[in-house]
């Protein structure tokens, strides 16, 4: 885990550095915003950045977010001062942490910013044998594909690859090659330099350089563009990138894998992909099942998400109850794990009893409570959005999640399926709008008309 100082941190920064370090963090320091941003911009990646309060915080998250670096930021500040959190927050900070730092507190942070992520759980025989395979190539330089349905896990599969590798104490570089602009992903990549176009006002290493001597993955990698697969190609061949704007070409050793929600033979049948760039990549090839494909699964993944959304709402643990895993396992899960996760984390905060029942399962096309399947859930929540626009569904459930997690920002998110920035502008554009958004610690409140 690579955690990013910034600041003095009122002189506590010496004992932060020493509880992160201790729990196995790997600690650089910058004394103010602009630093970490050139360090960063110089391929000293990060997992997490510690700021202390007093800086200049919505300048560090708008840079970051406007230079796509994706990073939880954590504000961090001498005693107790409750506006000063509440202003670290709004700014963009994910939590505010007081100092002098408790030991417990700093530890529980790091864990859950740098909680295993390539453990997959499964007991289903046919992910046994996926993982099997995955173990013995893992050691190996070979490039892997990894495909299958959104929502199978197929970054889980890549974070998994790397911490079996050779390459595990290196940097894991993650790029999502359908989220970001055709016009940028080239920058992304392979980094530019001052004045390479309009808005380089400085040099950016890209991720291929981030990556050096670790892990590259890229991310739905059938969203790239037939150009930026050439240039990927003799990336791949040559091990040596061009940065837009670069005099040069830069040596690079990074192990590629690649993700895809399609089917690549197809893309290449239709002309939309290289072939060759499809050989290169498709040295092995991992193909993650459906979660309806595993059905042994789906208990031993409710229970996994039970525990881990229980701790991270602070809620008891409660049992999951016979009724409610038979409304998971009659569920045809189309979303796949993501899914599934979703709605065990909707159920954790919806519970109120002595146990997660079956009126808790929000899935659209399981039984109903009442064991009734000739009218389910779903019919009934349909007719009832019937004649209402998607914008204003979609508003009212925004608001409504948001009510449930008492203004809480990352749960909310979390249980929405989206980014906590998509749901920063949407209640941003809500409030403009005249609606009334759940501040931190709010809740039952309707929404204005």
């Amino acid at each position: 885990m690579r955690l990013l100082i910034i600041g003095t941190l009122g002189g506590q920064i010496g004992a932060a550095s020493q509880i992160a370090m201790q729990k196995g963090a790997k600690v650089q320091q910058a004394e103010t915003v602009e630093r970490a941003l050139d360090q960063l911009r110089a391929g000293q990646g990060a997992d997490l950045i510690m700021i202390d309060v007093h800086a200049d915080i919505a300048r560090l998250v708008t840079s970051l977010e406007s230079e796509r670096i994706v990073l939880p930021v954590i504000a961090c500040g001498v005693g107790n001062d409750s506006q000063a959190a509440v202003r670290a927050i709004k700014a963009g900070a994910k939590e505010y942490i007081p100092l002098p730092p408790d030991a417990e507190l700093i530890a529980a942070v790091l864990h859950a910013v740098s909680e295993e992520p390539s453990t997959i759980v499964y007991t289903d025989q046919s992910m046994a044998e996926l993982i099997k395979m995955a173990d013995q190539v893992a050691p190996s330089e070979a490039s892997v594909l990894i495909t299958g349905a959104s929502g199978t896990g197929k970054e889980m599969m890549a974070r998994h690859l790397h911490a079996k590798s050779r390459r595990k104490d290196k940097a894991f570089v993650a790029v999502n090659c359908a989220a970001i602009p055709e016009n940028l992903l080239e920058s992304e990549l392979f980094g530019h330099e001052k004045g390479a176009f309009t808005g380089a006002v400085t040099r950016r290493v890209g991720k291929f350089e981030e990556a050096d001597g670790g892990t590259l993955l890229l991310d739905e990698i059938s969203e790239m563009d037939p150009r930026l697969q050439a240039k990927l190609l003799r990336a791949l061949q040559e091990r040596e990138i061009d940065r837009v704007g670069g005099a040069k070409p830069v040596k690079v050793d990074v192990r590629i894998i690649a993700t895809s929600n399609r089917n690549l033979q197809d893309e290449v049948a239709k002309g939309s992909f290289r072939e060759d760039l499809y050989f290169r990549l498709n040295v092995v090839n991992l193909v993650m099942p459906s979660l309806a494909r595993r059905e042994q699964d789906i208990p031993v993944l409710a229970r996994h998400f039970v525990k881990k959304y229980s701790e991270a709402n602070h809620i008891d643990e409660r049992p999951i109850s016979e009724g409610a895993l038979a409304r998971l396992k009659a569920h045809n899960w189309p979303g796949n794990v993501r899914e599934l996760e979703n709605a065990i984390h909707r159920a954790v905060i919806l519970a109120t009893g002595s146990e997660i029942g079956p009126e808790t399962i929000m899935v659209s096309g399981a039984l109903g409570a009442s064991g009734d399947n000739n009218v389910s859930d779903a019919d009934v929540e349909t007719a009832a959005l019937v004649g209402r626009t998607v914008a204003d569904v979609e508003r009212d459930l925004i608001i409504d999640t948001l009510h449930h997690c008492l203004g809480n920002r990352t749960h909310a998110a979390n249980i929405l399926g989206i980014s906590i920035r998509t749901l920063r502008n949407k209640l941003r554009l809500y409030s403009q709008e005249g609606f009334a958004v759940p501040q931190p610690g709010e809740s039952g409140a309707a929404p204005a008309p």
